[in-house]
């Protein structure tokens, strides 16, 4: 009779837990965009002067066509099939330019084309380059279809190691990427009801997918591939900053930084703004060569919060599950859901740390340069974050379940900080294989259940590379 009242016991916990856990992603349903622009009127950029002959840049056609869609109350803008070359495009409210499959996109080479802009960039704001794609204070707008947007970005992956050869022998490693102004591929800032779909799209300047500031977004059945003129720094895939309600699915994504990445401002500037990145879905897709397969910071200032990611795969990754700020970001990364994913042959499956790349993340002015004379964003660069322990970030409560990885070289490379410890972290029914365990340092009220962790190799446990990516880039 115990035995049955402890097994009816047992089972009422488990079922409250279980409970417990799905109403805390009642909000997953409400993710992605509400609405679709509605109008089927065709507006043909080329009966406003686009010509495919692979040189002229169209960009002020395609523009008018947008234009005159847009103010006759919205439709679909297309192009004929062939190839175009464009600079920066700006998609309005009500207008979805569609893309498709015999029509290639060639982004202009030109800086010139890309008109500069007040944005955000890797968690400080600034004015930047337009994107390749531009949606911009607009409400039910969508870029979707089935051609190729190439957006040719060698051109300023060159200009990013010049610099940074001249750069780092300055002391200046700490402002080169803010400097470089790489051009976007895509771009949603300050919009609503957003959608991002079907494209194939190659080769980005520097991000291929950035979400700012924005809510109730979707990004489907994207193809990213930027790694066929080389290794581009920089080319994350998906950037989900300060944005909220957003449902990324259905994407294959081989780039040379992040895959999946999701951030919310940098240091001063970033505590300045303080929005959070909350609310976001990433499910049934594919990471290839890349940074991370989901990446939680570096820019973690205003918090990343409400998070699920389910169904992915990623095979040849840097990281699995990725999770790194610095002590000048603050913020706090909490309630991750990191679910039903299949990992192969990753550097690490889990790869976190509060204290990333000291030579990026922190910022000091060498000797030689005056303050007054300096760049406005070299200045919120330098901006001191005060106290001081508001700049410490924190990571909690992030659970981990149905995750089997193979073949990884490290299974753990996680170093939180003496002043912030990485705090209840549950590994569930996972398998995960690796040839080192790595290192834990810093960890409080971490749990494993029914979890088998399999080392392959007896090699020395390692600390952390900041450097990873960079190094690889140089391969």
């Amino acid at each position: 009779m115990r035995l049955k009242r402890n097994i009816l016991l047992l089972l009422l916990i488990t079922i409250s837990q279980l409970s417990a856990q799905t109403n805390k992603l009642d909000w997953v349903k409400k993710v992605g965009t509400h609405s679709f622009p509605s109008s089927t009127k065709i507006f043909v950029a080329n009966d406003y002067g686009a010509v495919s002959d692979g040189v002229t840049v169209c960009s002020p056609f395609i523009q008018k066509a947008i234009d005159d869609c847009a103010a006759k109350g919205g439709g679909v803008v297309i192009l004929k099939p062939g190839t175009y070359v464009t600079g920066s495009v700006f998609i309005k409210s009500n207008v979805n330019l569609r893309i498709d499959k015999n029509v290639w996109i060639l982004g202009s080479q030109n800086f010139a084309d890309y008109p500069e802009i007040d944005t955000r960039i890797a968690g400080i704001e600034m004015v930047w380059p337009a994107a390749l794609f531009n949606i911009i204070r607009a409400k039910n707008a969508a870029l979707t279809g089935e051609g190729i947007v190439n957006a040719r970005g060698k051109f300023c992956w060159d200009k990013y190691w010049a610099m940074r050869k001249d750069y780092d022998a300055k002391g200046l490693r700490w402002v080169v990427d803010y400097d470089a102004k790489r051009v976007r591929t895509c771009l949603v800032q300050n919009s609503s009801d957003i959608t991002i779909k079907g494209l194939t799209f190659k080769n980005a300047g520097f991000w291929t997918i950035q979400l700012l500031y924005s809510t109730r977004l979707t990004v489907d059945g994207v193809v990213i591939k930027n790694n066929e003129d080389g290794n581009g720094p920089s080319t994350d895939g998906v950037d989900i900053d300060s944005s909220t309600w957003v449902l990324v699915q259905n994407c294959d994504i081989d780039c040379n930084d992040d895959n999946f990445c999701l951030k919310a401002g940098r240091d001063f500037d970033g505590l300045r703004v303080d929005k959070p990145t909350e609310y976001v879905v990433i499910r049934k897709s594919l990471a290839r060569k890349g940074g991370g397969l989901v990446t939680l910071g570096s820019e973690t200032s205003g918090g990343i919060r409400h998070v699920l990611a389910t169904g992915l795969v990623a095979h040849r990754t840097d990281n699995g599950l990725r999770i790194k700020s610095a002590t000048t970001r603050g913020g706090t990364i909490e309630d991750i859901y990191f679910q039903n994913c299949t990992l192969d042959s990753l550097k690490n499956i889990f790869s976190f740390t509060l204290n990333w790349n000291p030579s990026y993340s922190y910022s000091e002015l060498p000797k030689g340069y005056s303050y007054d004379s300096i760049p406005d964003h070299w200045k919120s660069l330098l901006q001191k974050v005060t106290p001081a322990e508001r700049g410490i970030p924190h990571a909690k409560n992030v659970y981990v379940d149905n995750i089997k990885a193979t073949n990884a070289q490290t299974v753990f490379s996680v170093t939180g900080l003496d002043r912030s410890y990485m705090t209840n972290f549950v590994f569930t029914n996972s398998i995960l294989t690796g040839d080192v365990m790595g290192v834990l340092e810093f960890t409080k009220g971490w749990k494993f259940n029914n979890t088998v962790i399999d080392i392959q190799k007896n090699k020395p446990v390692t600390k952390p590379q900041s450097r990873e990516i960079e190094e690889r880039l140089k391969q």
